[in-house]
């Protein structure tokens, strides 16, 4: 089945830099678009960057300038590099992906899917 691992997390201090990775496996026939998101508690999910298979970014206003997102097509991952970092970027960072996977031997669906979530704490 499909499966999104994220790795990269952890404490950093403010104005360091985190690089966090999430690879994406299982009967994987393309992915469409992969992102990044990230909640804190009381607080609903929201966009940090996505980038779509023709290459196209997309950055939450927060990260603009700071966060870069990319993309290894041939290991199905996902990066997103995160430099000066805030003590507000604090939260567990989701990664996502849209993408299609094999049913059978001829057959195919479209599916969304989420990591587990890694937790990204910056200290003041």
């Amino acid at each position: 089945q499909v499966q999104l691992v994220e790795s990269g997390g952890g404490l950093v201090q403010a104005g360091g830099s985190l690089r966090l990775s999430c690879t994406a496996s299982g009967g994987i026939r393309s992915i469409n678009a992969m992102g990044w998101y990230r909640q804190t508690p009381g607080k609903q999910r929201e966009l940090v960057a996505t980038l779509t298979s023709g290459g196209s970014t997309n950055y939450a206003d927060s990260g603009k300038g700071r966060f870069t997102i990319s993309r290894d097509n041939a290991k199905n991952t996902v990066y997103l590099q995160m430099n000066s970092l805030k003590p507000e970027d604090t939260a567990v960072y989701y990664c996502n992906a849209a993408l299609t996977y094999y049913t059978g031997p001829f057959a195919y669906r479209q599916g969304d899917y989420w990591g587990q979530g890694t937790q990204v704490t910056v200290s003041s």
